[in-house]
């Protein structure tokens, strides 16, 4: 089997968050079937303003709506904020709306963090709205994440482990 090309989005703008060590893990635990691309664009992406929202969107929106396009799925690890998202994927999210790049695009959305169940929903509810392929088995609440993934982007957790490998594997059939 040829390797998938996919894109992941980690919604935590911290250097060495628990969110992007899972995106790592997951990168190591998956490097025979798939091609991970970590997203680094978060914070040069300006704030979604309609009126910028145009043919020819800001050079940031254009580069990542290119990178949306060419990805055979999306990974999106994110913690909980104030009980939702981090603004700054919400933003992200937002510049996709008119584009309709997620329409139809497999996606895996996993929520890590202390609690993440407002965020979930909120994130899975964003991503419904804007028609991304996902269902319950493409998503996966991981809660106390900083006591299941390590810094050496290792998941320490064997239950954490086995629902991570199961949520992958159900995205690598949807890929297919």
């Amino acid at each position: 089997m040829q390797r998938k090309n996919i894109l992941a989005i980690s919604g935590s703008t911290r250097k060495h968050s628990s969110n992007l060590n899972l995106v790592k893990a997951i990168e190591k635990l998956y490097a025979n079937e798939l091609s991970i691309r970590i997203y680094d664009g978060l914070l040069n992406l300006p704030q979604f303003n309609p009126d910028d929202d145009t043919e020819n969107p800001p050079a940031p929106v254009t580069d990542l709506r290119k990178q949306i396009k060419e990805a055979n799925g999306i990974l999106i690890c994110t913690p909980e904020y104030a009980m939702g998202i981090p603004g700054s994927l919400k933003n992200l999210l937002d510049w996709t709306v008119s584009s309709s790049d997620f329409s139809n695009k497999p996606v895996v959305a996993i929520t890590a963090s202390s609690l993440g169940q407002k965020a979930h929903a909120s994130l899975v509810g964003t991503l419904q709205v804007i028609e991304a392929r996902i269902d319950e088995s493409t998503q996966l609440l991981i809660s106390f994440i900083k006591t299941k993934v390590n810094d050496r982007q290792q998941i320490t957790d064997e239950n954490t482990l086995k629902d991570v490998r199961s949520t992958m594997d159900a995205f690598i059939t949807v890929l297919k």
